[in-house]
């Protein structure tokens, strides 16, 4: 599956990133991790802590499947509202969902002045904007839940947006605790501490294909077979590939980076920018004094098809900057890229086990928030391949209804 077409950022910014030999010999281990993207770097990073004999194999060079599209946006805040998960799947879980990012966000922010290569994670604060009227009783009524069950919220009105921002909008809810990075910087600087504390890390090793026995599972690559207890696919999109999740959509979707800026518009803290309409627009900085603006998604297509479609769609987030801050109207966008993006029916993400795949695992971190995904995953799957009962992947759970029954509407 090819991911990612256009022109790509963030290899400018590790000239030269660490690089790690083919697997050519037979090998055991207690967990094998494929995949070396997010997904698997953090559970790499997350099982070097632990202890256990890991392996991680990646069939590309690490880092370049959907990292490289990976816009580095971190959030507690999802695509679905806390109101909406409380509505779908009760206050209890919709509540936890929350939560977990929310520790998940905390953990990523620690991560800084733990790795060797700086990740550049820069906390940030979020502006979820009203993307019409109709949406600021929406608005109030997150804000409201929100505060009942103590995450960081303020609702604004017009006047306080327009005071903060070189913009005028209905409503939004202001809220701190969130951070922007560099996915590809983060992504090796995770598999490089995990290789520094003793995970074997293998580049251009393609899984070419797994038994599943009793006592563990055999993978086969070209040169050599990895003998695992475990197993924990963090392959992304590309798991689709390998089982249908009947929950699961890919769609495709856009994004630029522009030119440096000579200095920014009115724009509180930098704060990370998004809207209520769905699909969204969202917009950040980076540290270089760019703009990154993301969205435009739309029916998966062929490859070909997304190659000539970047062009007009990145066309038009630069006029969505600019509708933004006219102020800045001229700006080019330096890069421009499309890919494919998952995204769930019900809103969650998929981790955990599977019926049908003995001693394996998944992170499957679909949706707007996936490196917070693979955050939580990590630490859910760490501490089961550690014995410990986690219940909380049951709300995960691979094998969960697509559409789950609605619980009545959840009111603060």
């Amino acid at each position: 599956m090819k991911l990612v077409s256009g022109q790509l950022p963030w290899e400018i910014t590790i000239p030269d990133p660490p690089e790690y030999p083919v697997l050519e010999q037979d090998i055991t281990c207690d967990c094998l991790i494929v995949g070396g993207g997010m997904g698997g770097a953090m559970m790499s990073y997350r099982m070097s802590l632990s202890g256990a004999e890991t392996v991680l194999i990646e069939k590309r060079k690490v880092g370049t499947g959907s990292t490289h599209a990976n816009t580095g946006l971190l959030q507690i805040a999802n695509d679905k509202s806390l109101t909406a998960c409380m509505n779908t799947f009760g206050e209890e879980n919709g509540v936890l969902f929350y939560r977990l990012c929310q520790q998940a966000m905390s953990r990523i922010l620690e991560l800084s002045g733990k790795l060797d290569i700086d990740p550049q994670i820069i906390e940030r604060s979020s502006l979820l904007y009203a993307s019409s009227p109709e949406d600021v009783a929406m608005l109030k009524l997150e804000n409201e839940n929100l505060i009942k069950h103590g995450f960081d919220s303020e609702f604004w009105d017009e006047e306080k947006v327009r005071s903060h921002y070189s913009f005028s909008k209905p409503a939004a809810l202001y809220s701190r605790g969130d951070a922007e990075t560099n996915p590809l910087r983060t992504v090796h600087s995770l598999i490089h501490k995990a290789h520094a504390g003793g995970v074997r890390v293998y580049e251009q090793t393609e899984a070419l294909h797994y038994e599943y026995n009793e006592d563990g599972v055999i993978c086969h690559t070209a040169n050599g077979r990895i003998y695992a207890k475990n197993v924990v696919f963090a392959m992304g999109y590309e798991t689709q590939e390998m089982k249908k999740d009947r929950g699961a959509e890919l769609i495709n979707t856009y994004a630029i980076m522009t030119e440096p800026l000579s200095s920014l518009p009115k724009w509180h803290e930098r704060s990370l920018l998004w809207e209520t309409a769905r699909p969204y627009l969202y917009f950040r900085t980076t540290p270089e004094g760019r703009i990154i603006a993301g969205g435009k998604d739309e029916q998966l297509t062929s490859v070909e098809r997304r190659e000539v479609r970047v062009l007009s769609q990145c066309e038009r987030l630069v006029e969505e900057v600019t509708a933004l801050f006219p102020e800045l109207k001229g700006i080019k966008a330096e890069f421009s890229w499309g890919a494919v993006f998952g995204s769930t029916h019900d809103g969650l993400p998929y981790m955990g086990s599977h019926p049908e795949y003995p001693h394996c695992y998944f992170i499957e971190g679909y949706g707007g928030n996936g490196t917070v995904y693979s955050m939580i995953a990590a630490e859910l799957l760490a501490d089961t391949l550690a014995g410990k009962v986690r219940p909380e992947l049951e709300l995960f759970s691979l094998t969960r209804s697509a559409k789950p029954a609605p619980s009545p509407a959840v009111q603060p």
